[in-house]
């Protein structure tokens, strides 16, 4: 028998900066560590002045974990210390995986246009921490979009959903990762395997997603008690919200800022490293 997840608990997320100086929406990190695994952290970027953002995130390095940058509006130019180049776009995502370690910068193109969208963290298990690092780089028009009759849209970034599967592949926290947005006066249900740690963050309007009467507003998350389905209820408004989903790691957690690994010995290697010139492998 299907049970539908309850809320555990909302978090609105906090005005923050980083980089140099970007002016963000940090909806959960380091003060949520572990509640979230195997998501790390999740920030909104959402703004029409160009002063917020257009400094950027300079050469920074990353350890241990994956980035994912799923662009809605401008673009973002990125480079790293493999020779990789590219621009993301609206509708773009990038799942970078740093592995055992990658230098990269990500530099907003303005044009006097606003930018907005999404960075996640997900964490490596400690068999995966060093493997050597990668990008995928997705165009929007690789990302399946499911139209419904009821005006309900749903984008399959990761994972599988009603016979469509995401572009981003080999992840090994085996996401599902969705883009949903739903008209006034409707009932939608998402099945999600019972044992994976499961969320919403509302980025536009404001929902239900249990039968407490809880609501959740724009830029708030809902972390999910475990359960095989996820329910979300609308009323008089249209919503949009990500729906994100992995397996586990259960596993200690040691994180020293863009670098995450398993034990404190372990960050101040990869700090050395970084000071010494050997960080990239």
């Amino acid at each position: 028998m299907s049970k539908i997840r309850t809320i555990d608990k909302i978090i609105k997320g906090k005005l923050s900066s980083d980089g140099a100086g970007v002016k963000l929406r940090r909806i959960f990190g380091f003060t949520e560590q572990g509640q979230f695994d195997p998501f790390l952290l999740l920030d909104f970027f959402g703004s029409d002045n160009p002063d917020d953002f257009i400094a950027g995130f300079p050469w920074h390095p990353h350890r241990g974990i994956e980035t994912v940058t799923y662009m809605q509006e401008g673009k973002v130019e990125h480079g790293d210390s493999l020779g990789n180049k590219g621009v993301l776009g609206a509708g773009d995502i990038q799942w970078m995986t740093a592995g055992s370690g990658i230098i990269h910068q990500e530099m907003p193109k303005s044009a006097g246009k606003g930018m907005h969208g999404f960075q996640l963290w997900v964490n490596l298990p400690a068999s995966h921490k060093m493997i050597p690092p990668r990008y995928q780089d997705i165009n929007s028009k690789e990302v399946p979009e499911i139209i419904m009759p009821s005006g309900i849209k749903v984008k399959v970034l990761a994972g599988m959903f009603m016979g469509k599967t995401g572009p981003v592949k080999d992840i090994i926290a085996d996401p599902v990762y969705l883009d949903i947005g739903l008209p006034p006066e409707t009932e939608f249900s998402i099945e999600v395997k019972p044992e994976y740690t499961a969320f919403v963050l509302v980025y536009d309007g404001e929902a239900n997603f249990d039968d407490s009467g809880k609501v959740v507003g724009r830029l708030e998350t809902a972390l999910l008690e475990n359960g095989s389905v996820v329910k979300a209820v609308t009323k008089n408004q249209n919503v949009k919200f990500l729906f994100i989903s992995g397996k586990p790691l259960k596993e200690p957690i040691a994180w020293g800022g863009p670098i995450v690994m398993n034990t404190e010995e372990e960050i101040q290697t990869a700090f050395r490293e970084y000071r010494d010139g050997s960080f990239v492998k």
